[in-house]
């Protein structure tokens, strides 16, 4: 159970006074500590509440970048709210909140490499981001939410889909199409480490990883970009 430390410190980060202290508590539980007992899947953990923040943060963010760029397309929209609310997004403003000290996980799970620990803090931001919808509403959580993602959308560009960018430039190239392999799938269930590999014609293949398909995809095609000089270090597209 958190402590009433614990829990001031989160009502003071957030900025919301939580009524609810167990729901709290599920939106910070990883499955993993449900110590083998799938029974209580849901009830003992964040995925039902992740599921939920999720659709949450994409409207709010969506109805945002509606408001701020009234000349932008649906094509420079859709870039735009994918880059505010990937996995990289969502773990910044966990780790501003200094959330990765209340998480609860099994013992294996803090021994992951760094990148999968990002999407551990992505869910838990998308899991409390719900429990704040639950027990203030859209209103309460659009607030908290554009506190912490408004300041992210103003100015720059945004960073286009990998896999879009890099069916593009393969479009270029004589018009080879990229083409996607699940190398292999590791590690348990509840928390999965896909190996993806892409094949652009005669290129070099380029390798992902990641929690999900996706996410593995996007990394490969990343790598390909910044082979091939599509993308560069510290551009605005990185």
């Amino acid at each position: 159970m958190l402590t009433n430390a614990a829990l001031r410190l989160i009502e003071e980060r957030t900025g919301h006074a939580f009524k609810d202290a167990d729901r709290l508590e599920r939106a910070l539980t990883h499955s993993s500590a449900r110590a083998g007992n799938s029974s209580q899947a849901g009830d003992t953990d964040y995925e039902r509440l992740e599921f939920l923040g999720d659709r949450v943060l994409g409207l709010v963010v969506a109805e945002m970048l509606f408001s701020v760029f009234p000349k932008a397309d649906e094509g420079e929209l859709s870039v735009r709210l994918n880059a505010l609310v990937n996995a990289e997004t969502c773990a910044a403003v966990a780790d501003e909140l200094g959330l990765f000290e209340f998480i609860r996980t099994g013992a294996d799970v803090r021994q992951l490499a760094d990148k999968r620990l990002m999407n551990l803090r992505a869910d838990v931001m998308e899991s409390l981001i719900a429990a704040i919808y639950l027990e203030g509403g859209l209103e309460v959580a659009r607030a908290f939410i554009l506190r912490h993602w408004q300041g992210r959308a103003d100015g720059g560009q945004a960073r286009r889909d990998p896999k879009t960018e890099l069916q593009e430039w393969a479009h270029q190239q004589g018009g080879a199409y990229p083409v996607y392999v699940v190398e292999s799938r590791e590690g348990p269930d509840h928390d999965p480490l896909f190996i993806v590999k892409v094949t652009v014609g005669d290129f070099e293949p380029g390798y992902g990883r990641g929690r999900s398909k996706r996410m593995a995809e996007q990394e490969a095609a990343e790598q390909v970009l910044y082979r091939q000089g599509v993308w560069s270090r510290g551009s605005p597209d990185e």
